[in-house]
């Protein structure tokens, strides 16, 4: 830094003390010697500092600021539109970040900024935007008109575009369904052919991969649809007694799977695979204002949903499957003993670190069709079920979960086995922390810039996902039990309770009067789905 301001002070009395002393020379000096400076200023000190390269977990740990700081004032800095604090970047305009995200021919961005960057930017402009005011200051911003001086030059900063544009489809794919993001990125490759044969070959290479992940995507998206369109025929109403026969199948769970541990197992296979397929720009996507351009037709066919709104649905469905299967036998003692292995499957996704299937099997238990079956419930030793829900328990924001979560990270951030590895948080409230997240994030400054402190925690949050959505499931899979547990009929809320009425009748007239209801919707639902 003292070397700049050096060179800053010694161009600026150069420019001062030459000329032939006349006003307009004068003038001249004085003019040229601020622009000299302000451009040293913007140019050098602005590029170098840049926010720093340190693992999120010491970034954002709490103790940085109390314990190094606390006996002095955090130094503040300005540098062409960004607020440092001790050199950690903590707000900006928007024009100045997007400068800050633009490699040039000595300079490329820490990547922790471009992924916090790209992830967050979108609340305030569209990807599309983005990528052509990032094109733009690449390439046509410093064109001089000269053929080979524009040739040498994109040669020069040629690679780091091309490691730019890397990060941006490996890590956001879903950006280039946009037919507008995919038609930049070719034009992109047009430019770079200008000047650098190697650099277009990388380009296209780049592409090809982008195309094979999105049509991965795409057939992952067209399965997901037609497993949920064949489980929704299957969950259409009936005549109760006619779904009864249904469900009640010779492969009924205990008979298809009565080891816990592997059943655990299958449903962890089914969680971390629509995990894995969850983009990271969903977190902030699912809770920015919808603007005008994001109606846009979309590269390939647009999603019916978006990953993360089917992965909250196997959430619910694997509650009611849960609670169908409890609710379904006749005979009492067979009710137990599906509770038994249930609770048991929890215990075993609790271990495993599965933690969403955990509290979907919660979930089910406590619906009022299986909660009320006391003389089930009656035949089963609870004390490991009463274990498992407090450490689900919502009381003080969750905390019991978040430090069994916080151990789980922990065993995954040193495991030896990819077993250990394994985090599968609780989606539901992941989705919530980041919704408030979101939140502070789309509220600008009193001056106008953005708050890029609230911008790194949210990326923390989504990087750590990130982390735990890339581990590769380690258990054999069971087709069987996979196919059952994604396309197994299930009854909906009043089905559940009036089988549950049916297993252990009602106790009062209020509960003989809700059975004598739900009989009559039923079987009225069920005439007019077949008229």
């Amino acid at each position: 830094k003292c070397l700049f301001h050096w060179l800053i002070t010694t161009a600026c009395m150069y420019l001062c003390s030459s000329g032939c002393g006349c006003s307009f020379h004068t003038l001249f000096q004085r003019d040229a010697a601020m622009k000299l400076s302000y451009w040293l200023t913007n140019v050098f000190v602005h590029r170098s500092k840049m926010p720093q390269t340190t693992p999120y977990s010491s970034k954002f740990n709490p103790s940085t600021y109390s314990s190094n700081h606390s006996h002095r004032q955090p130094v503040e800095e300005n540098y062409g539109g960004l607020h440092y604090r001790d050199n950690k970047l903590v707000s900006g305009s928007l024009e100045a970040l997007i400068q800050l995200l633009v490699p040039t021919v000595d300079y490329y961005p820490d990547r922790s900024y471009i992924f916090t960057f790209l992830l967050t930017s979108r609340l305030f402009l569209h990807p599309f935007e983005l990528m052509s005011r990032v094109c733009y200051l690449c390439v046509d911003h410093h064109r001089v008109g000269d053929p080979q001086t524009d040739k040498k030059r994109i040669r020069e900063i040629a690679p780091k575009i091309v490691q730019l544009l890397t990060e941006w489809t490996e890590t956001f794919p879903y950006d280039f369904r946009d037919e507008r993001m995919m038609r930049s990125l070719k034009e992109m490759t047009h430019r770079l052919a200008f000047g650098d044969e190697l650099s277009r070959r990388a380009m296209q290479r780049l592409i090809q991969r982008l195309l094979r992940k999105l049509t991965t995507l795409g057939q992952y998206e067209e399965s997901l649809a037609t497993s949920s369109a064949t489980a929704a025929a299957m969950d259409r109403p009936l005549a109760l007694k006619s779904k009864q026969q249904l469900i009640r199948r010779d492969e009924c769970v205990l008979n298809l799977c009565d080891d816990p541990f592997v059943f655990a197992q299958q449903l962890t296979h089914i969680e971390m695979e629509r995990l894995s397929y969850i983009g990271p720009e969903e977190f902030v996507r699912a809770f920015a204002k919808k603007r005008p351009s994001d109606n846009h037709k979309s590269f390939f066919s647009k999603r019916k949903a978006s990953n993360l709104e089917a992965y909250v649905e196997w959430f619910n469905r694997l509650s009611y499957l849960i609670a169908t299967e409890i609710c379904m036998p006749v005979k009492k003692k067979h009710r137990a003993r599906v509770l038994e292995f249930f609770i048991d499957v929890a215990q075993e996704c609790f271990n495993i670190g599965n933690f969403n299937s955990l509290m979907a099997i919660i979930t089910g238990m406590n619906m009022n069709p299986v909660s009320r079956l006391k003389k089930t419930w009656n035949k089963v030793n609870t004390d490991k079920f009463d274990i498992l829900v407090h450490q689900m328990d919502p009381s003080s924001n969750f905390y019991s979960y978040r430090t069994a979560l916080r151990g789980a990270t922990q065993r995954s951030s040193t495991a030896h086995t990819s077993q250990e590895m394994i985090v599968i948080p609780f989606f539901s409230l992941l989705i919530k922390d980041i919704y408030f997240l979101n939140e502070g994030c789309v509220n600008r400054l009193p001056n106008g810039h953005i708050n890029f402190e609230k911008f790194w925690e949210l990326a923390k949050q989504v990087s750590e996902f990130l982390s735990w959505r890339q581990v590769i499931c380690p258990f054999e899979r069971d087709r069987k039990t996979l196919q059952y547990l994604i396309s197994a009929p299930v009854f909906s809320e009043d089905e559940l309770q009036l089988a549950s009425y049916e297993s252990e009748g009602p106790e009062n007239n209020m509960e003989r009067d809700t059975r004598r209801s739900l009989r009559f919707d039923i079987e009225l639902s069920f005439l007019n789905n077949n008229d």
